[in-house]
């Protein structure tokens, strides 16, 4: 059959799967962030989800992470240090 479509056989038996809606995702994310003192990044979220049953990229937990103003506690306050004087004298 494949043969007098003329497509291969992935795409005749390809089957297309439902993206979960994006309220759900978003719920989800926030409430991830929130129950963890704002410490997770898109890393740990996309972990906890998939745990969950969503499947969903890091760019998309990124962006609904964006978009509801969640920024990690961490990314925040980076340590910066600083660069210490030389000991030669000049």
């Amino acid at each position: 059959m494949c043969s007098v479509l003329k497509i291969s056989r992935s795409t005749y038996y390809y089957e297309a799967k439902e993206r979960q809606s994006e309220e759900d995702v978003t719920g989800a994310v926030t409430e991830i962030f929130e129950q963890n003192r704002s410490a997770y990044g898109t890393r740990k979220i996309k972990v906890v989800l998939n745990r969950r049953g969503f499947t969903v990229s890091r760019r998309r937990i990124g962006r609904i992470m964006k978009e509801q103003g969640l920024v990690s506690s961490y990314t925040v306050a980076q340590f910066k240090p600083q660069k210490a004087p030389c000991n030669e004298s000049a």
